[in-house]
């Protein structure tokens, strides 16, 4: 890590040449003319429980601690696509999957794509206040370039593909061979780049089983005193037979009091 706040501290001072080690750890400064950028405002994201670069928040750290955990995972065993689903509705994990990636995107190593693939209740947009024109249902459903769906919302090295208009036919999008063309795609073309993708909760619909297999990782968010443990364990089950790699779980709105768990995360 001290290695790469110098790497940092040398590229924004440009007072020194850049090791090649160096080079791999500090992505370069991104301008996005093909993609649409728009301006957050920090209350709107405050308001929505959204961390933000100028935030001095006691669950920030936790989030920090989120993303150590996962990118070291990821880093291990050369992953780079990461879904986030819940067992059942309203158990935060679009909020989880949204803060992750900002704060995955604060990181000094890598850039970040979240992807609402929650086809049928997206609501990543409505989170960080875009407006949305064109999103992943008219790529996957329609002829709308995936290039155009994409929006920079502001925050350094984060762009987001927003879900679109809800359809029905969801599980036959996620599972769709242009589903899967997309998810191979973005492998390819960004091999420094984590994707990550906001899916249904797993009890409610098949599209998150459906998506599984598709992505390297699976991250489970639930909801403390929510979930029945049956329900949990079966969840559990269901991922584990679609994704082995199922890296861990987010215990969210958490009544324990813990040093990094004050805001209830």
């Amino acid at each position: 890590m001290e290695q790469i706040v110098k790497a940092v501290e040398r590229a924004r001072g440009n007072s020194q040449v850049l090791t090649s080690r160096e080079r791999q750890l500090v992505p370069a400064e991104i301008r996005y003319t093909q993609t649409r950028t728009t301006q957050y405002y920090p209350a709107w994201l405050h308001q929505h429980r959204l961390i933000t670069l100028d935030m001095a928040a006691p669950h920030i750290e936790a989030y920090k601690v989120l993303r150590t955990r996962v990118s070291q995972r990821m880093r291990q065993n050369g992953w780079i696509t990461l879904a986030v689903t819940s067992s059942v509705p309203d158990e935060g994990k679009t909020l989880t999957a949204i803060n992750l990636s900002i704060s995955l995107a604060m990181g000094a190593d890598h850039t970040v794509l979240l992807v609402d693939a929650d086809l049928r209740r997206p609501s990543v947009h409505l989170y960080l206040g875009l407006e949305v024109e064109l999103g992943l249902n008219d790529h996957l459903l329609g002829n709308a370039p995936f290039e155009q769906i994409l929006v920079h919302p502001g925050i350094r090295h984060l762009v987001v593909a927003p879900g679109g208009q809800p359809v029905a036919q969801s599980s036959e999008a996620l599972s769709s061979p242009k589903m899967l063309q997309l998810v191979r795609e973005l492998r390819m073309r960004y091999p420094s780049r984590l994707v990550v993708f906001d899916l249904p909760p797993l009890l409610s619909t098949d599209d998150a089983l459906a998506f599984a297999p598709y992505v390297d990782a699976m991250l489970l968010v639930v909801e403390e005193g929510k979930t029945p443990r049956d329900e949990l364990l079966n969840a559990v089950r269901l991922l584990e037979s679609a994704n082995e790699n199922l890296i861990g779980t987010v215990l969210n709105k958490s009544r324990s009091v813990q040093p990094t768990a004050r805001y209830g995360y």
